[in-house]
């Protein structure tokens, strides 16, 4: 009899524990192999892990609403029904990851994530200095992940003379090979101290208590709902917030979508007003770097990719998953990735990757009739597009004599708040009016 130990996965490089949300099996149920067996929560994503084997589910050792390490014991599955000997996690630590009696299976992590979760607040036994404060050792490996002190340790840098951009200050991924891309550098021992840049607090954010009233319900935050909470908080502690607003004649665009939105249907494709729009961006965040980058301590990272994130309303919360390299994408490709991405999205299938490296961000509200908004930048980007409701309206045309006539077209609005630290109100109003421009004489040789 054959018995397989299911563990707390690693969902990315930086993420250190899981919350086990829900169980989708009960004890003693048949599960199939790749079958939805419990969902997660972390701080990147909310995930349904698959059953790494056909069985049993013979043992559960994490309860629901349980944080716990990665790796853990989560569950035991005998390959063939019957009655499983108990076994501690020590028995399991102890077996061979391939031997044919028990195997420890945990679904493989997907590629490194660019925010790192918040450093835990557990004390710790061992490693403190004799006074029981934080030692010199442990502040670095609070503030950083293996993988980033492997690069400084490559490249000879001291992590502390590193701005951070995660929670809690700690030195990302990204931070460090923007550093190493801006051509600084940082002297391995010994660095010369100069004044510290003002940075916002990154520290946890301490909410206000309200006592309730009689009758009043009281519902404590989700995670994702605390996590977007505290990320809401730290973008408007960390960014200078400025909106520009302009209006949209999207009648092109809708002609185009009523001819050739059944085409698309065929395909497989919503062709939605969204695509447009991300497509437009994607071609103007190319020609406009500075909105399509991020800023790290005193120096501006320029992104290579176009990696556009949508953000998905979910009835749990916000998720904003991104398609990869935008500005590579047909107008058919980015509706596709838009239409995939917000399904698997709302039906918990996404990975974190499809959450990660995302460069600017684009909003939708208008979809509940939203006029306009001033939308709050999702750090580290330094720019975000909402878009408003596009319906029929009446507006002032020029006709081809020079007169004027009012008209029934298809409007919408557009605002795009921006960190003015790097981007002038003359950039954002470029892009946003060549976005404009792209919108309302849409070539069909695009469709």
């Amino acid at each position: 009899m054959a018995r397989v130990d299911v563990l707390m996965p690693q969902m990315g490089e930086s993420i250190a524990e899981g919350t086990l949300s829900k169980w989708l099996k009960k004890l003693g149920d048949e599960v199939k192999r790749d079958e939805p067996l419990f969902e997660i929560s972390t701080d990147k994503v909310d995930a349904e892990i698959p059953a790494p084997t056909a069985g049993v589910l013979a043992e559960i050792k994490v309860q629901e609403g349980q944080t716990v390490p990665v790796q853990t014991l989560v569950a035991v599955i005998e390959t063939d029904k019957g009655s499983a000997a108990a076994a501690g996690p020590s028995a399991a630590a102890q077996r061979a990851p391939a031997a044919p009696g028990g195997t420890a299976v945990s679904p493989p992590p997907p590629p490194a994530p660019d925010r790192p979760r918040p450093p835990s607040t557990a004390p710790v036994a061992a490693g403190k200095g004799g006074d029981g404060t934080e030692t010199a050792e442990e502040r670095l490996r609070r503030r950083s992940t293996p993988l980033v002190r492997k690069i400084a340790a490559e490249h000879q840098l001291d992590i502390s003379t590193i701005p951070g951009t995660g929670f809690a200050g700690r030195v990302t991924k990204q931070d460090i090979l923007g550093f190493i891309e801006t051509g600084a550098r940082a002297p391995a021992t010994a660095p010369v101290p100069r004044p510290p840049s003002p940075v916002p607090s990154t520290g946890p954010v301490v909410h206000p208590t309200v006592d309730p009233w009689p009758g009043d319900r009281v519902e404590p935050f989700s995670k994702i709902r605390k996590i977007t909470a505290d990320h809401m908080i730290m973008s408007r502690r960390t960014s200078a917030h400025v909106t520009s607003f302009f209006e949209v004649d999207y009648s092109r665009v809708a002609e185009l979508r009523r001819k050739h939105k059944a085409s698309y249907a065929e395909r497989g494709v919503n062709l939605t007003y969204l695509a447009f729009i991300a497509k437009a961006c994607a071609e103007q965040l190319r020609t406009h770097p500075v909105v399509n980058a991020a800023v790290s301590g005193d120096n501006i990272i320029y992104r290579r990719d176009v990696n556009i994130g949508i953000a998905v309303a979910l009835d749990w919360g916000l998720i904003v998953p991104v398609v990869k390299r935008a500005d590579e994408l047909s107008l058919s490709g980015l509706a596709r990735a838009i239409n995939d991405l917000g399904e698997r999205a709302r039906t918990k299938k996404l990975s974190p990757d499809e959450i990660q490296r995302g460069t600017f961000t684009i909003t939708n509200p208008g979809v509940f009739g939203s006029y306009a908004g001033a939308p709050i930048i999702n750090q580290p980007q330094v720019a975000i597009l909402g878009v408003g409701a596009i319906e029929k309206r009446p507006k002032v045309v020029t006709l081809a004599d020079g007169g004027d006539t009012i008209a029934i077209r298809t409007m919408g609005m557009l605002a795009m708040s921006y960190d003015h630290r790097i981007v002038d109100g003359a950039d954002a109003d470029r892009f946003l009016a060549d976005v404009k421009r792209t919108l309302e004489d849409f070539p069909e040789g695009a469709i």
